[in-house]
């Protein structure tokens, strides 16, 4: 299996009265695609805002981050189950506008949502401040809930980057990256002295707004399943998830997911990628036992000798993070967890919920209770006033200058447990 991944470099972004790329400047009709948004029966009104890296720029609540892209060629399209069929998609040629994002904001749906700052000592706990951001501000039609709100504002979210991602079609990448993932049984013949790595993607599934989707099917309702790496790049995996902001994964974190970038990129030099075993994080004991339990089942059939597992959010999917190690290491895989914490504003509390004696081998990606005074911007796109009802916000949060005091759990992406960001914690 193959799949090429065009990146074009986005340098800027403009209004216009055509919706194209060039010389890196990415235009948008504005009308066009706010047209094309408002067929959504539930979207009063949207608005198209943009941050550039480097501007006096907040960006408040935020609900989405997602990466343009389009397929060329190859089965399906990308955001497969939502913009497109349900075929299969991680073969062939897909597009990608690198360097730029879209973010979703608006009315706030639920209280874990996030900031972005696009300069100042905020811009350094996320990449997204690098990126030329496209930010639809979504209202609601008065009286939607809140299910059907996120559900709004998470597809005019994909139909954006979709709609921004066709206008590469006939571009020439600036850069082609490759990737190849062969058959296990292929995989073990070429490389039979490489020791056989799977990775355990953890997705949260917990309901009540933590929700994801997989070929638009809430991950609920899945077992444990064995994917090709390349399916997730062409956004296989979607966000609905409205978690605490630091440690959610957005769609822009599962289509750039830099532990199966890596283990790709490693494939058959150290070791032998056999997949990705996708399994969901549940509230429930006894579903969270059956995934754990069904997912080393799986690994025992495909032979695997090592693993790495990541998380998503925190609290109780740490019982799921734990009994997925418990389970693999008693097989005799060796395991390696990727988390984060909670340790408190001074880091002397209890980093994790829940522990077992076989986590021996932990990558932490930082302390969510860290305290953050970041200084007022000219501008706000969205509305202020959540930053004091999100998660890490706190009444009070909100100062006379406009500067904030909030929790690095309220910044996006900051701690992402797929290693995304560059934070850690040292032990003393």
């Amino acid at each position: 299996m193959k799949l090429e991944i065009g990146k074009i470099f986005i340098k800027d972004v403009i209004f216009s009265d055509k919706t194209c790329i060039e010389n890196g400047v990415l235009n948008i009709n504005k009308e066009e695609l706010k047209d094309y948004l408002k067929e959504d029966k539930n979207i009063k009104e949207v608005k198209i805002e943009f941050a550039r890296p480097g501007e006096s720029v907040r960006i408040v609540p935020i609900k989405d981050i997602i990466q343009p892209r389009y397929k060329v060629s190859g089965t399906g399209q990308v955001f497969p189950g939502f913009i497109s069929d349900v075929q299969s998609v991680g073969e062939g040629l897909t597009h990608v506008l690198d360097g730029c994002a879209v973010v979703t904001c608006g009315k706030m749906v639920n209280f874990q949502e996030g900031i972005i700052d696009m300069s100042g000592p905020g811009a350094e706990y996320n990449s997204f401040s690098k990126m030329v951001n496209i930010v639809p501000l979504i209202t609601p039609i008065d009286g939607l809930g809140k299910h059907p709100h996120e559900e709004t504002v998470r597809i005019a979210g994909l139909k954006t980057a979709y709609y921004l991602g066709k206008a590469s079609k006939n571009n020439k990448p600036d850069e082609i990256e490759v990737f190849n993932y062969d058959p296990i049984n292929e995989g073990v013949k070429l490389y039979p002295h490489l020791p056989r790595v799977a990775y355990v993607y953890l997705i949260q599934s917990q309901g009540l707004m933590h929700d994801n989707y997989i070929y638009g099917l809430d991950a609920k309702g899945i077992l444990p399943t064995l994917i090709s790496p390349m399916e997730v790049f062409d956004g296989c995996i979607v966000s609905g998830n409205c978690a605490a902001p630091c440690h959610k994964n957005a769609t822009i974190h599962h289509q750039n997911n830099p532990v199966i970038l890596e283990l790709l990129r490693r494939n058959g030099k150290d070791l032998n990628f056999v997949g990705v075993i996708i399994t969901n994080e549940h509230a429930m004991l006894k579903n969270k036992k059956r995934s754990a339990f069904y997912a080393h089942m799986l690994a025992k059939i495909i032979g695997v000798e090592g693993a790495i597992i990541t998380e998503e959010g925190g609290g109780n999917p740490e019982t799921d993070l734990m009994l997925n190690c418990k389970h693999l290491e008693n097989l005799g895989i060796k395991t390696v967890l990727i988390t984060d914490e909670y340790a408190g504003r001074d880091g002397r509390s209890q980093g994790l919920a829940d522990t077992t004696p076989e986590a021996n081998a932990v990558v932490t990606c930082g302390n969510g209770n860290m305290l953050l005074n970041l200084p007022p911007m000219k501008k706000v796109i969205g509305h202020i006033e959540s930053v004091e009802t999100i998660t890490g916000g706190f009444s009070g949060s909100i100062h006379d200058d406009g500067s904030i005091t909030v929790e690095l759990a309220s910044v996006m992406g900051s701690l992402c447990e797929l290693g995304y960001e560059h934070l850690t914690t040292k032990f003393r």
